[in-house]
């Protein structure tokens, strides 16, 4: 069962990417989502043998253990959301994207998420960099897929940065191999077994420079401060689900492989280093992110300084390394991608329903999108580590944590951050939620030409009283209010407030995977499955020490 999953995980999306490819339209949409919904089901097969420390292996290069599981799940579910999700975003986009656009976004999108979810699973530090470079690649392309003049800027950004962090964890590889090998006597294989079984007798000084340069490195796509440049201008200018498997799975990937490191170095040099090095990074993460927040126009951008803000949470509370709190960073990777997934949904809906991500511009977001619109809401409460969601516990399991190891003062900064954020972010959340549209009594100008007097909403109002007025007959009566009297913007898409917008979802597509995502966040917070909860304990046992890393890959207990 467990090789059948494995070859399922590493088979599918390759598959579909080729068929999205070679067919595109609805084909690729089709192969997207199922590739998506059935590598999700083959993590989700792997949680019982995870949660029992048993060894997965398929052939030399394929070795996970519980934590791996872990992260599998993460881009498993964020995969098939945002295959999901993108069938109805593309749809929108019908008449501006063509056949030949679809094919390679969805080659893109299966690609990248390959990448992701093989991370996890690959035998080796050399192998999870490659799977990360991979992922680099791809993703800056998809960052720049919408083809505008931000979005390449973007995409070149983050290319470079994210390269140049690459490289230096490409060096901290490089050392980590080169003090094994020095321990050994001879060469070593690229696996995990022959890295750490020499552990205890590597260099001390080169192990503590390796861990530095891969934090330092995987830090720079993972989203921490001061490297975290690229982060804000990628997501807010990458398509809606791309945006979402970038802060949800791409920094969760990247945290990873950073907890690998964090492995051997706690063997070799002891917990104190590595917990010395992630506590500066989490708290410069923490503290720039909680303060950008407080002052983001842009709905996208605002969510992306939310990401920086939780991933410096996951690095403070894998410095506290009490056993709780790590179980808690675990269980807020899981939280974070379906509360981060559902945001980015929901802003993507309120970008294409109101033309704009600009944060002064929208309001009445309740009002327009019966679902979405609370949704939304619902994402931004869990954001903020309010029950009863799956953040609330896992930021309060690592609050304990600090406290239990004596870190009272830095549990109490990471409060003191954490409540700054939400400040920051439920403040432009309600202004896009709840507050009404403002309405304007001035003149407005139709596509005819044809100037008006009194509010937009009694120029509809006329113009539908009467079906001789109604010159897009043909079309939906959605289409006609949302484009009669709007000027166009440079896109030809309208350029509507949000009062002139009507009420109702775009897409069903578009919501599904959103109420998916609250329901996994209510459910991690009202009660954690017990296989998951095996999961997570047998993976903070790994992390903790408790369970031997080296005996773990060679499948012996």
């Amino acid at each position: 069962m467990v090789q059948f999953a494995l070859v399922v995980i590493f088979g599918i999306p390759i598959l579909a990417a080729i068929g999205s490819f070679a067919f595109g339209g609805r084909f690729a949409a089709g192969a997207s989502t199922s590739g998506g919904v059935l590598t999700f089901a083959a993590c989700l097969s792997l949680i019982g043998d995870g949660g029992e420390g048993k060894h997965l292996q398929l052939g030399p290069w394929i070795s996970g253990d519980a934590l791996s599981v872990v992260f599998t799940l993460v881009v498993g579910g964020l995969y098939a959301g945002a295959a999901l999700y993108s069938v109805g975003y593309l749809a929108q986009h019908s008449g501006g994207h063509s056949k030949r656009f679809t094919r390679r976004y969805y080659l893109g999108l299966n690609i990248f998420c390959w990448a992701m979810v093989v991370a996890p699973l690959v035998n080796g530090l050399a192998l999870i960099w490659v799977a990360i470079e991979i992922t680099t690649v791809v993703s800056a392309l998809l960052v720049a897929a919408d083809g505008t003049e931000s979005s390449a800027e973007a995409a070149w950004k983050y290319l470079l940065i994210a390269s140049m962090g690459l490289g230096i964890a490409l060096l901290g590889t490089i050392i980590a191999y080169a003090a094994g090998a020095l321990a050994s006597g001879h060469g070593l294989g690229i696996g995990f077994t022959p890295l750490f079984g020499v552990s205890r007798r590597m260099s001390p000084d080169m192990i503590r420079f390796a861990f530095v340069l891969a934090v330092l490195g995987y830090g720079t796509k993972m989203g921490l401060a001061p490297v975290h440049t690229w982060l804000p201008d990628a997501h807010s200018e990458a398509p809606t689900p791309i945006s979402a498997l970038l802060s949800g799975a791409l920094l969760a990937v990247s945290f990873y492989a950073i907890l690998r490191y964090w492995q051997l170095a706690r063997i070799v040099v002891g917990a104190a280093f590595c917990r010395d090095v992630l506590l500066g990074f989490g708290i410069l993460s923490l503290l720039l992110a909680s303060l950008y927040l407080l002052s983001q126009r842009d709905i996208k951008r605002m969510f992306a300084y939310s990401s920086i803000e939780h991933m410096g949470i996951v690095a403070i509370g894998m410095s506290f390394a009490a056993p709780i709190a790590i179980t808690g960073v675990l269980l807020q990777v899981l939280s974070h991608a379906a509360a981060k997934g559902t945001a980015f949904f929901g802003a993507g809906v309120i970008k294409e329903k109101m033309h704009t991500k600009d944060i002064s511009k929208l309001s009445g977001g309740m009002r327009l999108l019966p679902w979405s619109g609370p949704l939304l809401m619902l994402a931004v409460l869990a954001l903020s580590a309010l029950p009863p969601f799956g953040i609330f516990r896992s930021e309060f399991m690592i609050v304990a944590g600090g406290l239990q190891d004596s870190k009272d003062v830095l549990a109490a900064v990471l409060i003191v951050f954490v409540t700054l954020a939400f400040l920051g972010i439920s403040w432009s959340t309600t202004k896009v939620l709840l507050i009404p549209p403002e309405e304007t009594e001035e003149p407005i100008t139709n596509h005819f030409g044809m100037r008006s007097e009194g509010s937009p909403l009694s120029v509809l109002d006329r113009v539908d009283e009467d079906p001789s007025n109604r010159t897009f007959k043909n079309e939906p009566i959605s289409e006609r209010v949302e484009t009669v009297g709007y000027p166009v913007a440079e896109e030809g898409t309208p350029d509507l407030p949000a009062y002139r917008a009507r009420r109702g979802e775009i897409s069903i597509l578009m919501v599904v995977p959103m109420v998916v995502f609250i329901s996994v966040l209510l459910l991690l917070g009202v009660h954690v499955p017990g296989s998951l909860a095996h999961l997570l304990s047998q993976a903070t046992s790994e992390l903790a020490g408790k369970v031997g890393v080296y005996h773990t890959m060679v499948g012996v207990r």
